[in-house]
């Protein structure tokens, strides 16, 4: 693991291949409450075609866990705003002063979002996104509209609740305990496969930090932010899919709407009997996936040298 100063925070990352000789690099970019780790299955197969890094976002894993900035409060040295613009400038600083190449970023869950938000702001410097599982974020303001009249009428007291720092912090107490995470493991991995004790370490170890509440009190009070399709209309960075057939949180629906409307999306895959996190759950179907599309990335980079 390496450390990275950015704006007075520290930032864990790792790499596997550094010395391939690639024109390009992959970002991996975790879910929330999850971590660079998350990708276990991943990064190292990966990092047979191309350089491949693993990052902690602000406020998990191991990088700095600040007090969260919500609503009105003043901004200073020692608070951050867990947000999808600074999480997405965190990702692309890091491609620039840590990466220095150009990349395809890899993002599952929230990831995904951050995952687009950064692209936009690498421009030439990204080649390719890949959402995996994206986050479509149905409590999102903006999407108030399509639900019923008692949800946008108590809205204004689900925000004063979740604002209360005492109540999220006893919330996130009760969401980290050992015997909650199983169960939303039971659910985020329909099958089963690889929920073992290392991922339940994966997920607990950061959640134990003295910070960690921090990030789930910013998180929780963030309704009115990017929504992919946003980032998505009007780009020119190729994006492609891969989507677990039974994801209890993003419904299947949602992606095949996204390819069917959205211009830059090439391509969505879904992988048979799994959930939230495919990447993990069925670790070898999505790495054939991720290959097919770095080689191919590669390729073009390649001619473009030429």
């Amino acid at each position: 693991m390496d450390l990275w100063q950015w704006k007075g925070q520290e930032v864990a990352w790792s790499v596997n291949g550094r010395s391939i000789n690639s024109p390009i690099a992959i970002v991996l970019i975790h879910g929330f409450g999850a971590c660079k780790e998350h990708w276990r299955f991943n990064q190292p197969v990966l990092a047979k075609s191309a350089p491949c890094y693993a990052i902690d976002l602000i406020g998990f894993g191991r990088s700095s866990q600040p007090r969260a900035r919500v609503n009105k409060e003043t901004k200073n040295e020692s608070n951050f705003t867990y947000n999808f613009d600074n999480w997405g400038h965190q990702v692309a600083d890091f491609c620039t002063h840590i990466v220095q190449r150009p990349v395809i970023l890899v993002g599952n869950s929230i990831g995904g979002v951050i995952a687009l938000r950064a692209s936009q702001l690498l421009k030439n410097n990204c080649q390719n996104v890949v959402l995996v599982g994206c986050a479509t974020r149905a409590l999102d303001d903006k999407r108030l509209v399509d639900k019923s009249i008692f949800m946008q009428w108590t809205r204004p007291w689900l925000k004063f609740l979740v604002s209360q720092r005492w109540l999220s912090i006893n919330l996130f107490r009760n969401a980290a305990s050992p015997g909650v995470i199983k169960k939303v493991l039971k659910q985020a991995y329909p099958s089963g496969n690889n929920v073992d004790l290392e991922l339940l370490n994966i997920l607990q170890t950061p959640s134990k930090r003295s910070g960690a509440p921090e990030a789930f009190h910013g998180f929780i009070n963030l309704f009115n932010d990017y929504l992919a399709p946003e980032l998505m209309k009007d780009s020119n960075i190729p994006v492609d899919l891969i989507w677990g057939e039974k994801d209890p949180w993003e419904p299947i629906e949602e992606a095949l709407r996204w390819k069917a409307s959205i211009s830059c999306i090439r391509s969505l895959e879904i992988i048979s009997n799994v959930g939230h996190c495919p990447h993990d759950e069925a670790p070898a179907a999505v790495n054939q996936i991720l290959l097919k599309i770095i080689d191919n990335t590669n390729d073009i980079s390649k001619q473009h040298r030429s």
